[in-house]
């Protein structure tokens, strides 16, 4: 408890009340003697995390949890050993991010029982969305009725405040009128929409309140905790209001609570920034996230699928820091959110960027745009579904599989835990009616689907579901079994030409390294391993001659054992 101590008086300036402190304490001690859910204590080659809506499959009269349960166990179980369920809580927009009611299980997802019950089938991972919550929860309205208990639970601020340093990850206003009990209008700090009320974190009340949120993750069995919007927490005008000490500090807070209540849980922040920035939330190592999402590898991957050159994405990727085996990076490609941007800059040209989101938007791809301090705005994110941000409108099937697949070889090859978002492992196409019917971007990657459905195209041999899923699947399998996946196994970025990436794993024996062999473009590439020995290709079981050179064919990839 020294630790949550130490950071309560740093956080507060040496002025928390002490009944808060006190409430804090006991609520803590008394989750800790209540759990008996044990974690896992590391992460290993075995871990990939599927990425999920509670309600991604309907079936009539039947909770979505139950389905998705059903589901994960005849299709996914194989495969995946941790599912992250997207927020299942009472929501008011944006697919779940505007949360009602923190501790409720929304009734078209089941209950916690529900919960409980796929808990039993995988690990679990939730999301805590503690920056801010929905415009239509209770607490809220509490404050809009001016009860004096929400008094200080958000921000008002005067209209005229000068907030332009400010980062804005948004278009919409920062701050939105809402009318009072009194006929008052009060300007409420809303960092993402209307609907998404910023929490006011310098009310030790709400530290409070949040901590009770945080406990019931933890008492509920969440393995992973991922801390949504993370960077945004604490407010100081006349800053930035993005990554500020106070921000961290509560990030350590969360993870000194986890340690106390829960060990082994893992905290995860989501920092949708450029990479320095993003990598900052592992602390010392030791004492604030456990991993962070991995947000420069989506766009760096299409990057160089787009263009064919391994340029950036090897630079990049020769220069990650492997933490060591106390942190490591969540790793993925595509995700309920669009493909960011922001995690580019600082590592291609603005040029580049801008002829990135220029070609994808001219084969059907979304973007979203942020604003910036001078007034103008910037590309925030693409949306599209990974599928789509790959390939063109006219590509083959054949060819939309070939470079999905090198994606996903690439993003299981990198150091740390690789995540698939639900519409990849089914080989999704852009939902242009999902966005109309919702009427924002982000709905083109977020399909709901029937069971049924779903089921039939997975057992249709010709569909590109049925394709996808199989050889994803497979790759995955082949994957876990390899212990120079680890997420602590150290990565070596090899020199080759332009067209290719080259990456060798090892394991902490240096025993059976694995060569990671790209081909990015449309052209076949002629390479000479840089061992003159035979190799196992794991990938299709068969001897390689490392004497002579190999041949990729476009897009194709090897993964080589020694």
């Amino acid at each position: 408890m020294d630790v949550i101590n130490q950071l309560i008086d740093e956080i507060y300036d040496h002025a928390f009340p002490a009944d808060c402190r006190e409430r804090l304490i006991n609520a803590i001690q008394r989750t800790r003697a209540a759990l008996n859910h044990q974690r896992k204590t590391h992460w290993d080659e075995k871990d990939v995390v599927l990425i999920t809506y509670a309600d991604q499959f309907r079936e009539s009269e039947a909770p979505t949890l139950r389905t998705l349960s059903r589901f994960y166990q005849q299709h996914l179980q194989s495969t995946f050993n941790l599912v992250h369920l997207l927020p299942f809580f009472p929501y008011s927009s944006d697919d779940g991010f505007s949360v009602i009611d923190y501790h409720q299980v929304s009734a078209i997802c089941g209950d916690w029982a529900d919960i409980a019950g796929l808990h039993q089938h995988t690990r679990l991972m939730f999301d805590f969305v503690c920056n801010h919550m929905s415009a239509h929860s209770a607490w809220f309205k509490q404050y809009l009725a001016m009860d004096p208990a929400w008094n200080d639970y958000f921000i008002s601020m005067p209209p005229a405040t000068d907030l332009s340093g400010v980062t804005r990850p948004r278009t919409s206003p920062l701050l939105t009128p809402f009318e009072m009990a009194d006929g008052t209008t009060h300007f409420i700090w809303t960092t993402f929409s209307a609907d998404q009320i910023d929490l006011n974190f310098g009310n030790p009340a709400v530290l409070l309140t949040m901590v009770d949120v945080l406990l019931d993750y933890l008492a509920k069995g969440a393995d992973y905790v991922r801390l949504d919007a993370v960077g945004y927490m604490w407010k100081t005008p006349g800053t930035s209001c993005i990554h500020l000490h106070k921000t961290h500090l509560l990030v350590k807070m969360f993870r000194a609570i986890a340690n106390e209540v829960a060990p082994g849980t893992v905290i995860i922040t989501e920092t949708n920034v450029p990479h320095k920035d993003n990598i900052s939330y592992f602390g010392n190592g030791h004492d604030e996230a456990q991993m962070v999402y991995q947000f420069s590898l989506p766009p760096l991957v299409l990057h160089a699928i787009h263009n064919g050159s391994s340029r950036a994405l090897k630079q990049w990727a020769a220069s990650l820091d492997q933490g060591g085996g106390a942190t490591t990076f969540f790793n993925f490609l595509a995700s309920h959110d669009g493909i960011g941007l922001n995690p580019l800059r600082g590592i291609l040209p603005e040029t580049e960027i801008v002829s990135l989101v220029r070609d994808l938007a001219m084969e059907g791809a979304l973007i979203s745009y942020k604003n910036n301090p001078d007034g103008t705005t910037s590309p925030y994110e693409i949306n599209v579904t990974y599928m789509d941000a790959l390939n063109k409108k006219d590509d083959s099937d054949d060819t939309r599989l070939l470079r999905f697949l090198l994606a996903h070889a690439l993003l299981l090859a990198f150091p740390g835990v690789p995540a698939i978002y639900v519409q990849s492992i089914l080989g999704s196409r852009n939902d242009i009616e999902g966005v109309k019917a919702a009427g924002h971007n982000r709905a083109i990657n977020r399909e709901k689907y029937a069971i049924s459905a779903i089921e039939a195209d997975l057992s249709d041999p010709q569909s590109l579901r049925h394709r996808v899923y199989h050889a994803l699947s497979h790759l995955i399998r082949i994957r876990i079994r390899q212990p120079a996946f680890h997420p602590d196994a150290p990565m070596e970025v090899l020199e080759s030409d332009n067209a290719l990436l080259v990456m060798r794993r090892r394991t902490k024996n240096d025993e059976g390294p694995l060569l990671c062999v790209y081909n990015l473009s449309a052209r076949a590439i002629a390479w000479t391993p840089p061992e003159s020995q035979r190799y196992r290709d794991i990938v299709h079981d068969e001897i390689v001659d490392g004497e002579q050179p190999l041949t990729l064919a476009p897009w194709h990839w090897l993964w080589l054992k020694s």
